[in-house]
């Protein structure tokens, strides 16, 4: 695939939002890498709590939950449901903010709040219709969880960049991922969301070109 510059990638960074794409858990369609579990969310709705056999699914860094950090947690999980490919539901990935909740893709210098919080949402899934998060490890302290994942998909839409359209080419991506969540009384006051952006444009074949970018000083 023809070679992309520095700032063209920095660019298609911020247009494309891919942190968005991280949002959700549900049946994985992209190859898991060998010796991984996806786990995921059945359910769209928001339980007000989670049993113990809901919490013996999944990677926890610290099974011992008090009952406001488990509430906190299934909202998390609604969130990664109603960003899922196959089960994607904007409204319901918006009301679970807080009237101020932000959400930040912190690599690409994005952030959304209001009725733009759904945005990356649709661009993920016109990417990758069938986007899933593979959950590794999740720790809950309080109202914040932190949660350790990776993007899968197919590339399977038109990418727009400052440089024109990139042609989707069915790759499998499988990119490493950060969550932050902030919560207060229910709700998410602040998500960062940290995408590994090198990663992925290695897995689209699309390739940074570093003598351009010396060239140019």
């Amino acid at each position: 695939m023809k070679i992309a510059s520095v700032k063209m990638i920095a660019a298609a960074a911020t247009l494309v939002g891919l942190s968005g794409l991280a949002i959700t858990a549900g049946p994985a369609r992209a190859a898991n890498p060998a010796g991984t579990q996806a786990h995921t969310v059945t359910s769209g709705a928001v339980p007000t709590d989670l049993s113990p056999r809901d919490l013996s699914t999944l990677p926890l860094a610290n099974s011992h939950l008090t009952e406001r950090e488990r509430a906190n947690l299934a909202v998390v999980l609604a969130q990664y449901h109603a960003a899922e490919g196959n089960s994607m539901d904007v409204p319901t990935f918006v009301e679970n903010f807080a009237g101020d909740g932000v959400f930040t893709d912190v690599v690409a210098g994005q952030t959304y709040k209001g009725n733009t919080l759904g945005d990356v949402l649709y661009k993920m899934h016109h990417l990758f219709p069938d986007v899933h998060r593979d959950l590794k490890r999740i720790t809950v302290s309080g109202d914040v969880i932190s949660i350790e994942l990776s993007i899968q998909g197919t590339f399977s839409g038109t990418l727009e960049t400052p440089a024109g359209t990139v042609q989707p080419n069915g790759a499998k991506i499988d990119v490493p991922t950060a969550d932050f969540w902030y919560l207060k009384d229910g709700k998410i006051e602040k998500f960062n969301c940290y995408v590994g952006y090198s990663d992925l444009w290695t897995q689209l074949g699309i390739n940074i070109d570093w003598a351009s970018a010396v060239a140019k000083g």
